[in-house]
C-alpha cells in the first residue's frame, strides 16, 4: 500500500479528532475514525489490486516479452495506463501525477467526496456545516497530515545521504535503513510503525 497501515490509522484518528472540533459533531470518535480508516484503506487498495492484476497479465506474456526484448517496466506502465483509463480509476500516487505528496490531489478529492457521503449516512456524527465545507476541510486536513508524513520521509532520506557509507536508493540495504529512519521520524508524531 502507498501509505503504511499504521500511518493510515494515525491519519484516520487525526481526521476524526480535527473534524470533530470544527465541522462535525462527533458522537462516537472511535467509530468515525474506523469509518475513515476503512474507506481510506479500501481506496488505496484499488491501485494495489490493479498492480497485481497487471503483474498477472505480464506473467502470461513473459516468454513473448523475453523473445521480443520488450521491457517489463515499459509494458507494466502501458497496461496499467490502459486499465486506469478503461476503468476510470483515479491514481493514488501523487508522484506519478506530478504532485509533491505521496497521494495525488485527485485521489484526496475522490476520498473526500466518499468520506462526506459515508459520514452523512453515519449515526456517529452530525454535520455542523454544509457538506461541501466539510469536504473542503477534509481535503485541507488530509493535505496537512500528509505534509507531516512527507517531512518524515525527506528527513529519513537526508539522514541516509549524510551517512559515511553510501547506499544506492533502491537497494535492499537502502530500503532497510530508510524504513528504520522513517519509523524513527514518525515516532516524533506519535506514529509507531510495526516491524
Amino acid at each position: 500500500m502507498l501509505l503504511a497501515r499504521e500511518f493510515v490509522a494515525y491519519l484516520s484518528r487525526q481526521l476524526a479528532a480535527k473534524l470533530g472540533s470544527s465541522t462535525i459533531e462527533v458522537i462516537n470518535p472511535a467509530a468515525v475514525a474506523e469509518l475513515i480508516h476503512n474507506l481510506v484503506t479500501e481506496e488505496l487498495a484499488v491501485e494495489d489490486k490493479l498492480n497485481d492484476e497487471v503483474r498477472d497479465i505480464l506473467d502470461q506474456y513473459s516468454v513473448y516479452m523475453s523473445n521480443n526484448a520488450i521491457s517489463y517496466s515499459e509494458m507494466f506502465r502501458k497496461i496499467k495506463n490502459q486499465l486506469v483509463a478503461q476503468r476510470k480509476i483515479v491514481r493514488a500516487s501523487g508522484r506519478e501525477t506530478g504532485d509533491q505528496m505521496k497521494l495525488s490531489r485527485d485521489k484526496i478529492n475522490e476520498i473526500s467526496h466518499k468520506l462526506v457521503a459515508a459520514l452523512r449516512k453515519s449515526r456517529d456524527c452530525r454535520f455542523r456545516k454544509d457538506a461541501n465545507d466539510v469536504r473542503l476541510e477534509i481535503v485541507r486536513l488530509f493535505a496537512d497530515i500528509l505534509m507531516q508524513e512527507e517531512k518524515a520521509d525527506k528527513a529519513a532520506r537526508t539522514k541516509i545521504r549524510s551517512m559515511k557509507k553510501e547506499m544506492a536508493e533502491g537497494t535492499e540495504e537502502w530500503a532497510i535503513e530508510h524504513r528504520k529512519l522513517y519509523a524513527n521520524e514518525l515516532k516524533g508524531l506519535g506514529i509507531y510503525l510495526g516491524n
